[in-house]
């Protein structure tokens, strides 16, 4: 048997590590490829904001699900401490005798290579595949190669390859930024974001996607227009505009839910109801809303209360809460008797516009015959009251 050993810190995996095992297993003929976080480096400082070992691990899984000759290994991180490369190859060998092992690396591993660990019992047991990330990276091979060759006897082949040219840090850093998306597997990038692990914030254009698959495509168009009109107001009153458009984006997430699996995700997330509201679809979505977004995306609780309260209202409403239920109910898909003036006076007193909004919601409902929820009435009541 044929076996690439591939290890790495994996913080995260990205497309770049995937493309090089699959170019190794080809160019070899590889059986398998071991892909192994590591436990704790023992050649470079742990990064700043490293991913806890089992989120490495879980990732890898996620991306290596792409292909079965590639295969996460958690040896190194049930074995502790420094992960040497000697260790690693000599508890394979032990397992598998017969086994033709190829170490897969770096350039810039093939620089340092001779500093590693007992590195030539390490070439004993291996024999090099090298991926080079950058096409300049190719022209230091030949001579490294020849290096290793001459001193220790060294098997090395280059692995022709489009690498990806991204670092793990660079690619923590476009994280935080909302960028990166294009480096991730898609099943990666959502890991990353429910977790938010390195700081990582969604990209919009990947939260609008995943959002949009969630609803009715009729109400695709009202969440468009509320993403807008939340910008918009947060801008004009000094909410937190990337906040703003995330909740205007998720607030109506599980809206196309019936009741009964409205019921449901309540149970699942042990969602407290109260008896007007266990009866009403349309109350339920903002609470099974607000938690998909916190536990599918990752949303924190300024966001998750914003989504919350955005049908009924409350007392002491924040001003982004204020913001997407006014975003809610005013943008341009909206068409009713009113609506103009509400628009006006939403960029003129935002406070005025909540009472005039929960006025004309309460009449229409008590017109209805809907019982308004008393969330909406306490609302209501404490803005008269700040307002007088």
């Amino acid at each position: 048997m044929k076996l690439g050993v591939y290890g790495g810190t994996y913080n995260p995996v990205h497309n770049g590590h995937i493309s090089a095992a699959l170019s190794a297993a080809g160019s070899l003929g590889l059986d398998k490829v071991l892909m192994i976080p590591t436990a704790t480096p023992p050649h470079k400082d742990v990064p700043d904001g490293v991913a806890a070992a089992q989120d490495r691990l879980e990732m890898l899984r996620l991306a290596a699900a792409c292909d079965k000759r590639l295969v996460p290994s958690d040896m190194e991180i049930r074995r502790g401490g420094k992960s040497y490369t000697v260790d690693t190859l000599a508890e394979l060998k032990k397992e598998y005798p017969s086994v033709e092992l190829y170490l897969i690396i770096g350039t810039d591993m093939l620089r340092s290579f001779e500093t590693w660990y007992r590195a030539a019992d390490i070439l004993k047991m291996a024999s090099l595949a090298v991926c080079a990330r950058k096409n300049a990276e190719k022209e230091e091979i030949p001579e490294l190669s020849e290096n290793l060759r001459r001193k220790y006897g060294a098997d090395v082949t280059v692995i022709e390859n489009d690498i990806v040219d991204i670092s793990s840090s660079e690619l923590r850093g476009l994280l935080k930024t909302r960028r990166g998306v294009e480096y991730l597997d898609g099943a990666v990038y959502g890991y990353i974001i429910k977790k938010r692990l390195y700081d990582a914030k969604p990209s919009f254009e990947w939260l609008r996607e995943k959002s949009y698959e969630m609803l009715d495509p009729k109400r695709i168009p009202h969440v468009k227009g509320c993403e807008e009109e939340a910008e918009k107001l947060a801008n004009r009153w000094g909410a937190n505009v990337e906040k703003a458009k995330e909740a205007a984006i998720l607030h109506d997430c599980t809206k196309k839910l019936d009741l009964e699996q409205q019921l449901e995700l309540c149970a699942e997330y042990s969602i407290e109801t109260d008896e007007l509201e266990r009866a009403s679809a349309k109350l339920l979505h903002a609470k099974t809303g607000a938690a998909i977004a916190r536990d599918v995306f990752g949303m924190g609780d300024d966001v998750y209360n914003a989504i919350l309260w955005h049908t009924t209202g409350r007392e002491d409403m924040t001003l982004l809460e204020k913001v997407i239920y006014m975003a809610d109910y005013i943008e341009q898909t909206r068409h009713f008797e009113g609506v103009d003036e509400l628009r006006k006076l939403a960029y003129e007193d935002l406070d005025e516009a909540m009472i005039l909004g929960l006025r004309m919601s309460l009449d229409d409902m008590k017109a209805s015959g809907i019982t308004p929820h008393g969330r909406s009435v306490d609302a209501l009541r404490y803005l008269e009251k700040e307002h007088r």
